[in-house]
């Protein structure tokens, strides 16, 4: 099945808007069962400022679908948000 890298770049000064909507997005990835793997961008000062997770589904538009749905992105969360499709080589 084919891979997609997702990458969000949050809004700047919204670090609260992650906190408040953290457990909500963590539940999310899990329930939906398509995240190989993901985890936050962190700025100078070791916040957290982006995303990047990594979604094992079958086209870009469910990658798409997977990301509109994020309760990050329901909040607002986001400056941009990039899908590409990836082919993993090492790992």
């Amino acid at each position: 099945m084919p891979l997609f890298a997702v990458i969000c770049k949050d809004k700047p000064g919204h670090l609260e808007t992650r906190k408040a909507n953290r457990d909500a997005h963590l539940s999310y990835l899990k329930e939906t069962g398509v995240v190989i793997q993901a985890g936050p961008f962190l700025d100078e000062a070791g916040d957290m400022c982006g995303s990047l997770l990594i979604l094992e589904v079958g086209a870009l538009s469910d990658a798409q679908t997977w990301a509109e749905g994020d309760p990050y992105a329901k909040a607002g969360l986001f400056e941009s948000v990039a899908i590409q499709h990836w082919n993993r080589v090492i790992g």
